[in-house]
């Protein structure tokens, strides 16, 4: 189920993203407005190309990863942020104890959006002693968008979030054995084509 949005009270089956999942309405403007995306993927989607599409052409590709990052710059900050959580929460890999407050932070940001939750997430992330998928997806949700710190008004440079969010589902993607990375990879690509399906 998607965050705070009409559609959470509906059946479980019928439940689907609110509209405005992506950036933009093409991937070429994606990549005209965010160019920090080209130098993380070797596709380019034609000036035509729906998200969708370009979506599909990338996982087919002989680097089906790009469909990751792809979606890790083409999403909503919260929307991103709530594909990466359920990336990792259903990779069923074991979480340390600080891994798991760390997810428990990012997911009460996707219900409750606010900059004292998003601090709480970017400053445990921050001070946390060892970098892992939940610490990264603990960065994507600290510079999803406002303030870059309480005391600094300076905003958040657009590509940090989706950088981080990238680094999370990729290191989780990297920890499966080499068998099973194709299925995990394809679990994540599955969980992210219902936010292009909604646009």
């Amino acid at each position: 189920m998607t965050p705070d949005d009409p559609a959470s009270t509906a059946e479980p089956d019928k439940t689907q993203p609110p509209l405005a999942a992506l950036r933009y309405a093409t991937p070429a403007e994606l990549y005209a407005k965010m160019p920090h995306v080209s130098q993380l993927t070797l596709h380019r989607p034609t000036a035509t190309e729906r998200a969708i599409e370009y979506l599909y052409r990338l996982r087919a590709s002989t680097t089906p990863e790009e469909a990751v990052t792809f979606t890790a710059f083409a999403t909503m900050p919260k929307m991103g942020v709530w594909w990466g959580y359920e990336c990792l929460r259903q990779s069923g890999d074991a979480l340390s104890n600080a891994d798991r407050e760390m997810m428990e932070l990012v997911a009460n940001w996707t219900q409750y959006p606010d900059n004292e939750n998003r601090y709480r997430a970017m400053k445990a992330a921050l001070y946390a002693p060892v970098l892992t998928p939940a610490t990264y997806l603990g960065l994507a949700t600290g510079w999803s968008g406002g303030a870059i710190a309480p005391n600094d008004p300076a905003g958040v440079p657009a590509h940090r979030g989706p950088r981080a969010l990238n680094t999370a589902v990729l290191s989780c993607l990297a920890q499966s054995n080499l068998q099973a990375r194709s299925i995990r990879l394809a679990r994540f690509i599955d969980q992210a084509e219902v936010l292009y399906h909604a646009t």
